[in-house]
């Protein structure tokens, strides 16, 4: 599996190649250690004088601030808002990655896409505005915080997550087998209730799973105590005995 991801603004139908997979679950990742850089107020009152006769000032210096601050944002994320508003769920998965190189940094910008190391400097506001955008406009079933939780339900295992959230496709074969799914076409953009929870936004695995995996793994969404929560689960599902390992095997493949 390749050291290095990467999150393309366009992608192509030949990124997301088929290939066959026996339902056996083996999965190997590289540990990514994150840090969050914390984002720089951009607000500066040391100017201000604190009297009766500056008082006004200081308080319209604050409003004028913070107004400049939310409109800022609200610009950023406006055209995300829209497609999710207009149930535009294809475009809304494009919009996504583009806002995703554009929080990134001037690397990435320049690049056209994003290093996993990368998404720890992006800040836990920007993300968090994101995952709340798709949240709400797909009644909880989309976005990362959702795909998060059920990432940590399969232990972490990126080919059942692949799975669960249906990015690879069961095939009308003898033997169980998976491929996956050809982007965009085989991909679904309709919210109804066959959609699987978790299908987007859709995050291009093209060189492994490390961004991915940064993604989920970011500050942004975690939440105190869930991935002890899920430990407990495991060891109390097992009566505190250690899981006998699958011994089958499935080959991975996250080059889609």
């Amino acid at each position: 599996m390749a050291t290095t991801n990467s999150l393309h603004h366009h992608h192509h139908s030949s990124s997301f190649q088929h290939h066959r997979h026996n339902l056996h679950y083996q999965s190997h990742f590289t540990p990514t250690s994150l840090s969050l850089k914390h984002p720089t107020s951009t607000a500066t009152f040391s100017s201000l004088v604190c009297s009766s006769s500056s008082s006004t000032v200081v308080s319209a210096a604050l409003t004028t601030n913070s107004s400049s601050i939310t409109t800022e944002t609200t610009t950023k994320f406006d055209v995300l808002a829209s497609h999710l508003i207009n149930q535009d769920f294809k475009k809304a998965d494009e919009e996504t990655r583009r806002l995703l190189i554009q929080i990134a940094g001037e690397a990435a910008i320049k690049r056209g896409y994003v290093f996993f190391s990368e998404v720890k400097s992006i800040s836990v506001e920007d993300l968090q505005a994101i995952d709340n955008l798709w949240t709400k406009h797909s009644d909880g079933r989309f976005g990362y915080s959702v795909q998060r939780k059920i990432w940590l339900k399969v232990k972490k295992d990126f080919t059942r997550f692949f799975i669960k959230v249906e990015w690879m496709k069961l095939l009308d074969t003898e033997v169980v087998q998976y491929n996956y799914r050809a982007f965009p076409d085989e991909f679904k953009w309709e919210l109804n209730d066959e959609m699987p929870l978790g299908h987007l936004p859709l995050t291009n695995a093209l060189r492994g799973t490390q961004l991915l995996k940064c993604v989920l793994s970011h500050p942004a969404f975690e939440i105190a105590g869930d991935d002890n929560e899920e430990a407990e689960e495991a060891e109390n599902r097992g009566g505190g005995k250690a899981q006998t390992k699958d011994t089958r095997v499935f080959k991975t493949d996250y080059s889609f």
